[in-house]
């Protein structure tokens, strides 16, 4: 075990979205990680809309599933997602500022649980997502023993 969780969880966030064009790309920030948790926004934009002018649920889904990322690889083991469900609650909005909070709900062995609610700006809920981790080898950041 490294002795500072908390370092190790912003060196592997930091490592990660250096290396995550999709989240960069669609504007995504990661505001705060920490060992099985990470909170990231993004601000809905006019080609995120579909033909109801409100955000895409696809766009919703790939914020959680970026936080849900963030969180489970805060432990600095290679993690993927193994499963997923999510429930979309009220519409994202055109410049809206969504918000996706990562929470570790369970960890054994390789196997995790993480439950992520996204918000907008005012602390309304626009989905939940409940995604199930599984580790993989190796780590992120080289880690000496």
């Amino acid at each position: 075990m490294h002795p500072d969780p908390m370092r190790l969880a912003e060196m592997a966030g930091r490592t990660m979205y250096e290396r995550d064009p999709a989240s960069r790309n669609l504007g995504m920030t990661l505001i705060e990680i920490r060992p099985g948790y990470a909170r990231m926004s993004m601000r809905v934009r006019d080609d995120m809309l579909n033909g109801h002018a409100t955000c895409h649920g696809g766009y919703i889904f790939m914020l959680a599933d970026s936080a849900f990322a963030f969180a489970c690889n805060s432990h600095n083991f290679n993690t993927v997602g193994a499963g997923c469900t999510i429930d979309y609650l009220a519409p994202g909005r055109p410049g809206d500022v969504l918000v996706a909070e990562a929470v570790e709900q369970a960890l054994q062995g390789k196997t995790g649980v993480y439950d992520v609610v996204v918000s907008d700006q005012d602390g309304r809920r626009i989905a939940l997502f409940r995604g199930k981790s599984h580790r993989v080898a190796g780590t992120l950041v080289p880690v000496d023993d």
